[in-house]
């Protein structure tokens, strides 16, 4: 071996132990740097024609390991789609407040049902129904501030989603530009760990944001897809596009979150979506706080109609010269055709209480008679008044009855004790509202009654626009319904909607219930789920669309929690709340109401402990059971949800610190390692500086032989 070989070798050496003690220098100075990882000289031999020729450094590369990465970004994407989405849901828990206090939003309601027991006492006491009111009030105030406090959650997650999506495209331009510059680096076999340092952490706070999968390029970088295999990096970046709804409620429908590849192909995002905080926000948005909502505003009706069921039944003494009922969203002869039973509209003294006037109605499905005189549903209003006689006259406008006394005197409406009147479950004055105690600026009921032979009253060619959607909330199809031409029968319109092909047959189909209530039962596993978009249709008389009428959608059913109220006049005038009741068999001229009588308030206590049908709603069947049940099993409900929302949180982020703690450990800086390389790499050092001063003598030695 030559001089000149002895040399090469050792400077080889010299140069090999200089480049790796600066990258254990870099090491060393980085090692509290959060998301640094570690660097490695990879060292390899040298040979020429065989023979050992020296060391070099092939490559300096960090000290990562996919396993431990694709672990610590899956748990991490986890931890933030969990996070956020118990975060959220925590704020919509507290608005709910305290289910064991008094000034929770449950124990409110209770307290409606204990103050009128407190009227029955004193049934003439002006405080004591002032406060009845007030805390009846207070009640739904707290409803609508809750249903829109929840409204504003979701349009909070929607912001929210909208600057993740647009953070998630910073990022992936910031890691697509540092792709370029590690493959530049790794041709000319330079140090390419700088930017596979920066790459990493962006790539770390991608996944928090979305879960991805991460690969390593040929050519340097990495290559990123979704969980569905959409590439968002690697070959160019990928674009989210998402507008955001310009105002939140309970109706709004949010678009897609579109992912543009690089080549302009436009999937959905949703489809294939697992963790990370968009899909929580997501989620939250579109399930949690939608799910509350409904059960919300199914708990807020039902209170209403339950307190309206036993107003319907009372009478204010002295009786109102005028009974005003609710929009009922149909046709009178509509609405009529279906009751059974007996009832009693009465025109009464205001002074004495005597009845007057009397209408006796006795109803048979698709007949009736008034005063022992056969009618029909179509001749009703003026049968009616024909037996009043002029005393009240009875009105039907947009919807709505109205029946007024003349003069000074007051009516008052009563059912048969023994077969009261009775269609979808409500007597004949609940059924129109002519005295309801609580009121909604929007339709609350869908269980109406109705039957397939009933006519909807919407004109053909008006349209309903449908979303299918699958099980992440990302669209299927959009279908716009027209309201068929014929006999304008329910039939024909449900016909209409589950047709197969230009209606949502192919998804699932609508059908009237027992109790005339419109639902929706979807096809397939995972089920499809049904939204309004749009409907264009308006009833005539009464105005309302079809989602209105039949509650199409959990949209206009969770709408309904902010709408109710205490009746204007009885805020107004304490008096007329009806804590009476009319006493049908009093002899002719004798009082049928007295001030005095505080059953109706008995009946107002009991509302809360009444059998009522709930409709399916959120994430609860329905069925049939009581006001106070029901409001247990939603504060149980919230607080369960809560509840295991935490636990996820709270077990995700231990996943996540266990999955980082090991990544770290394998990746971070060990000063003992380092120390010991550094030993390691300074005795090479010296080495190859010995070999060198070695040969410097043999040539020393060489030159003076020849001299």
């Amino acid at each position: 071996m030559s001089l000149n070989s002895i040399l090469n070798i050792a400077n080889s050496g010299l140069q090999t132990a200089q480049q790796q003690l600066r990258v254990v220098s870099d090491n060393v100075s980085n090692v509290n740097t959060p998301g640094y990882i570690r660097k490695i000289a990879e060292q390899n031999s040298l040979t020429t024609q065989g023979v050992g020729s020296g060391v070099e450094v092939a490559s300096i590369r960090l000290a990562t390991d996919r396993f431990l990465q694709a672990a610590s970004l899956n748990a991490g994407a986890e931890a933030a789609r969990q996070g956020v989405r118990y975060e959220l849901y925590d704020r919509i828990q507290s608005l709910f407040g305290d289910p064991g206090g008094d000034s929770g939003f449950f124990s409110q309601i209770d307290g409606i049902f204990s103050s009128f027991a407190a009227s029955a006492e004193g049934p003439t006491s002006g405080a004591r129904r002032q406060d009845t009111i007030f805390k009846t009030q207070a009640v739904f105030d707290e409803a609508t501030r809750i249903s829109r406090q929840i409204q504003a959650v979701r349009e909070d997650a929607d912001g929210r989603v909208q600057t993740a999506v647009e953070k998630v495209n910073g990022l992936l331009q910031q890691i697509e530009t540092l792709n370029t510059e590690i493959a530049r680096a790794t041709v000319v076999n330079g140090d390419a760990t700088g930017s596979q340092t920066q790459q990493a952490r962006l790539v770390d706070e991608l996944s928090s944001l979305l879960d991805v999968q991460v690969s390593q390029r040929s050519v340097g970088g990495v290559s990123i897809r979704t969980g569905a295999g959409i590439q968002l990096a690697g070959n160019g970046a990928a674009t989210l596009e998402y507008q955001r709804a310009s105002t939140v409620n309970a109706e709004s429908s949010f678009g897609d979150i579109y992912v543009i590849e690089k080549g302009g192909t436009q999937r959905a995002l949703a489809d294939g979506l697992q963790s990370g905080e968009i899909k929580g926000l997501l989620e939250l948005r579109d399930k949690e706080a939608p799910a509350t909502a409904e059960r919300l505003g199914e708990l807020v009706t039902r209170v209403a109609d339950e307190l309206n069921r036993a107003h319907n039944a009372n009478a204010a003494v002295p009786a109102p010269t005028t009974l005003t009922g609710r929009n009922v969203g149909q046709a009178l002869d509509t609405a009529l055709t279906g009751f059974t039973g007996k009832t009693t509209i009465a025109v009464v003294n205001p002074t004495t209480g005597a009845l007057t006037t009397r209408a006796d109605i006795v109803f048979s499905g698709a007949t009736l008679t008034i005063n022992g005189t056969a009618s029909t549903p179509a001749n009703f209003l003026t049968d009616l008044n024909t037996a009043l006689g002029g005393a009240a006259t009875a009105t039907f406008t947009n919807g709505s009855l109205k029946i007024t006394a003349a003069g000074a005197n007051g009516v008052a409406i009563a059912d048969d004790p023994t077969t009261p009147s009775n269609k979808a479950g409500r007597g004949f004055s609940h059924y129109f509202g002519l005295n309801d105690l609580v009121s909604t600026d929007r339709p609350a009921l869908f269980d109406a009654g109705l039957t397939t032979t009933s006519q909807h009253g919407f004109t053909p060619g008006e349209t309903v626009t449908l979303r299918i959607a699958g099980e992440t909330g990302s669209r299927i199809r959009d279908v716009e319904v027209a309201v068929p031409a014929g006999t304008g029968t329910v039939r024909e319109l449900i016909t209409a909607l589950n047709d197969m092909t230009t209606g949502v047959g192919r998804y699932g189909s609508f059908a009237l219930d027992a109790s005339g209530e419109m639902k929706f039962t979807p096809i397939g596993d995972p089920a499809p789920k049904l939204s309004v978009v749009g409907d264009t249709t308006t009833q005539v008389p009464s105005g309302v669309s079809v989602t209105e009428l039949f509650g199409i959608g959990g949209g206009v059913r969770a709408s309904r929690a902010d709408g109710f109220k205490v009746r204007t006049d009885i805020q107004q005038s304490p008096s007329k709340l009806a804590l009476a009741q009319l006493n049908l068999s009093a002899a002719a001229g004798t009082a049928a109401l007295s001030a005095g009588d505080g059953r109706g308030a008995l009946l107002l206590a009991n509302a809360g402990q009444v059998a009522s049908k709930f409709s399916s709603a959120g994430n609860s069947p329905g069925g049939s059971l009581s006001v106070s049940r029901y409001a247990s099993e939603l504060s149980g409900e919230i607080g369960g949800t809560a509840a295991a929302l935490k636990t996820r949180q709270a077990s995700a982020q231990a996943l996540a610190t266990e999955a980082d703690a090991r990544q770290s450990s394998h990746e971070g800086v060990n000063l003992d390692e380092e120390l010991v390389l550094m030993t390691t790499y300074q005795q090479a050092f010296n080495a190859s500086a010995r070999l060198i001063q070695a040969a410097q003598d043999m040539y020393d030695t060489l030159v003076g032989m020849v001299r």
